[in-house]
């Protein structure tokens, strides 16, 4: 049976993987191209940092007490291309994970399995932080595609580089490199 200082432990360290692929990820493209649209039927980078801040000040605020789905929350809106600098959607980001750590750092044993509801659905706490789990990484997921997209050729790679598996995987045998989650 796992103990609930690891699984914080873990937890965090998967979110800080992911939070860091998309913070590469930022450092790679101007404010004109977080702004880019793929398409018609896609986000951009800032809309998507829109949605997860949004998404994590709902989620983590008074994460045990109230709803996770906030009637302060303007979901909606989230969607909508904001006037905003890179620098504000940099805030932005900074603020909802250092919500979602702080949260998540300060949980006793009991209240990880205590129950909490989001939009009406009761969940034990250690469940409703895997799920944001699943969904931000999703979302990461999408913000590194679409910045791979526009920066194309001048992408710099941000794992594993394509074609170098074998040499990855020898540098890890010979303890040269960290694992740290690359994929």
């Amino acid at each position: 049976m796992i103990d609930s200082q690891s699984f914080k432990d873990d937890v965090v360290a998967r979110f800080r993987y992911y939070k860091l692929l998309a913070d590469k990820t930022f450092s790679q493209l101007s404010h004109n191209e977080m702004l880019q649209m793929p398409s018609t039927e896609s986000n951009s980078v800032a809309i998507i940092v829109q949605h997860m801040y949004g998404n994590m000040m709902s989620r983590f605020t008074n994460f045990l007490t109230e709803d996770g789905e906030k009637s302060w929350r303007k979901r909606d809106a989230e969607f909508e291309p904001m006037d905003v600098s890179k620098q504000d959607l940099l805030d932005f980001w900074e603020t909802g994970w250092s919500t979602v750590f702080s949260v998540i750092e300060s949980l006793t044993p009991e209240q990880l399995l205590q129950d909490v509801t989001i939009r009406s659905e009761k969940l034990k706490a250690y469940d409703a932080i895997l799920r944001q789990l699943a969904h931000y990484s999703y979302h990461i997921g999408q913000i590194v595609f679409i910045g791979k997209l526009i920066r194309n050729e001048g992408w710099s790679n941000l794992s594993v580089p394509k074609g170098g598996s074998a040499q990855f995987n020898q540098q890890m045998k010979e303890g040269k490199t960290e694992g740290g989650g690359k994929v």
